[in-house]
């Protein structure tokens, strides 16, 4: 299977072909790592509706998802996050140096975000 672009229905899929953790020893394995997607979800909103930014803990799931879904992570983020985190996830991405600064670039960086890290 090709895959041109992300939708529920291939997600799955999608996410099943990269998945690379070789403690997983079963299926509740997997959904768990997947869950990750939710708590950086979660995260990144409280960021966005109340200003409180927790850096180490974004960066700490983040490099998770990149450890085991490798170059898979930057897509299958941006499909389980709504735009509206873009910014701010691109800003981590960047810093992570998983992305360029031309990539995504109908994407603004938060400047904010990229303050808060380079004090890291």
């Amino acid at each position: 299977m090709k895959f041109t672009e992300l939708n529920d229905d291939n997600f799955l899929i999608f996410a099943i072909k990269y998945y690379d953790n070789p403690q997983c020893s079963t299926k509740d394995d997997f959904y768990e790592d997947l869950k990750r997607f939710k708590y950086i979800k979660r995260l990144l909103k409280k960021y966005v509706k109340g200003g409180i930014l927790k850096t180490h803990l974004l960066l700490n799931h983040i490099i998770i998802i990149y450890n085991i879904f490798g170059d898979a992570g930057t897509p299958l983020l941006f499909y389980k996050l709504e735009r509206v985190y873009w910014s701010a996830l691109k800003s981590i991405l960047f810093y992570l140096n998983r992305i360029d600064e031309t990539d995504i670039s109908e994407v603004s960086f938060d400047e904010y975000c990229l303050d808060e890290l380079n004090k890291i």
